[in-house]
């Protein structure tokens, strides 16, 4: 996770006599988060920015669990914003937070845990060197991959501490991991079941009585850290699970879900996507739609789920499309019209797992559910308007032509005249389309309704379309 610029210095105090001078006052934690959250709240300022859909569901029931104090673990399918969800934890802390300067597990001048720290506090009183951490610097991840050992989260024996002579019983030959390091910060855990069970057992003491056991050590450490994780609910069954006495410990249990307003779905794709080229909002409500109706599918297997990921790589791949097609052909503007959604379905596929029976459906069933998107996105927007000019002109004999590598310009030349009509002027008016690129997307989107609506005929030989 790569850190924000802080948004002030780090307080001028450097030991712990200035710091008890300046009124500074401990406080754990969770009173922190606590303190934090609350005052959000007060302020109405949203304490989780840039998460959709989850207002009403998850970020009540999360609030909740901070307030309380408790460990969270967030089950739910993948792409449902879990991760992103955890990392907005770390805005709950305050944005400096003083610790002993070079201590290994960044304690708090007025509280040190380890013997060493306990130590130096004891020798140097008021002088003790206080050092300021970020609150980037006290939120940690981890990844459970089945090759995770007890070392990587609790910690083990160092042998280079023992080699520099210290005794093998001193518990200063201890190399701490990931949990103890971050004290009195958020570590979070990413696909907890894929923890090995042993491995889930060696966390029991640190999350409930705050011990560390290392190879017989038994060194008792009052840690302050709150642990989260997530997990999708299906890895209980096809790779792993999460032990019944570590689901004890946590606790709050809260179960994301993706969103279930399109709007928040658009939202999520606009937020995420990194776009290198304009992609009109009909063009991400028809991937939103589509995934959605993906979604709900019964020849999808929403056991695995549909990520949001499916969506955003959607709108990222219609926008290269759109760009490649500017580059080759020379257009001032690159903006992805529906004739670029085909290039998605090309490449997203083996995103989706699909249930068994449907092998070699794949292709007509993604086919199919984006037409659906399509014709939904159509009445969405054009409701109302009467395009019987424009399907009565290719009756009587007009043809449109449009392609991956056909311009905006020459798809609006090619249009049919309607007379004194303004109808095409109507339909970029609903998108607010008044540029050339814009304007050829609302068109073709007009189009490709009419053709679904069987008003019209199209012939596609890959390189090119012709509504006819």
């Amino acid at each position: 996770m790569s850190a924000t610029t802080p948004a002030t210095p780090a307080p001028a105090i450097h030991t712990l006599g200035e710091l008890r001078a300046a009124g500074h006052h401990l406080r754990s934690l969770r009173e922190e988060i606590r303190d934090n959250l609350l005052a959000r709240l007060r302020d109405g300022i949203d304490p989780f920015p840039g998460l959709h859909g989850f207002e009403e569901t998850v970020v009540p029931q999360l609030e909740r669990a901070l307030l309380a104090g408790h460990d969270v673990v967030l089950l739910g399918e993948r792409g449902q914003g879990k991760t992103r969800l955890l990392r907005s934890l770390a805005g709950l802390l305050d944005e400096w937070s003083p610790v002993i300067d070079g201590s290994e597990l960044g304690e708090h001048p007025m509280q040190p845990v380890t013997p060493a720290s306990v130590r130096r506090a004891a020798e140097l009183g008021d002088d003790l060197r206080v050092a300021w951490r970020h609150r980037d610097e006290r939120y940690a991840e981890k990844l459970a991959t089945p090759d995770t050992s007890v070392a990587d989260l609790i910690g083990d024996v160092d042998p280079m501490k023992v080699a520099e002579g210290r005794h093998l019983g001193d518990p200063e030959t201890i190399h701490f991991g990931l949990i103890p390091r971050s004290h009195r910060g958020i570590v979070a855990i990413n696909e907890l079941p894929d923890l090995a069970e042993r491995i889930q057992v060696a966390m029991l003491n640190v999350m409930e009585e705050r011990d560390i056991q290392i190879r017989g050590y038994v060194l008792r450490l009052p840690l302050d850290v709150l642990v989260v994780a997530s997990a999708n609910p299906e890895d209980y069954t096809n790779r792993g699970r999460i032990i019944t006495p570590l689901k004890d410990r946590f606790g709050a249990e809260i179960r994301t879900h993706y969103p279930t307003e399109l709007d928040d779905e658009v939202a999520v794709i606009r937020q995420e996507a990194h776009l290198v080229a304009d992609v009109p909002d009909h063009v991400v409500e028809i991937l939103a739609r589509f995934t959605r109706a993906l979604r709900q599918s019964s020849s999808v297997d929403q056991r695995s789920g549909v990520s949001a990921r499916f969506a955003i790589a959607g709108a990222e791949t219609i926008a290269a499309a759109a760009l490649h097609r500017a580059t080759r052909q020379g257009e001032e503007q690159a903006v992805a019209r529906v004739v670029d959604l085909e290039t998605a379905v090309d490449v997203l596929g083996g995103k989706i797992e699909f249930e068994t029976g449907e092998e070699g459906r794949e292709r007509e069933i993604l086919t199919h559910l984006l037409r659906t998107a399509v014709a939904e996105t159509v009445r969405a927007h054009l409701r109302g308007l009467d395009l019987r000019l424009l399907s009565e002109a290719i009756e009587d004999g007009a043809t449109v032509t449009t392609g991956a590598q056909v311009t905006a310009l020459d798809f609006l030349a090619g249009l049919p005249v309607l007379g004194e009509s303004e109808l095409y002027d109507d339909i970029c008016d609903r998108f607010d389309a008044d540029t050339d690129g814009p304007r050829a997307s609302a068109i073709e989107l007009a189009l490709e309704g009419l053709y679904l609506a069987r008003k019209i005929g199209k012939d596609t030989d890959g390189t090119e379309t012709v509504y006819g």
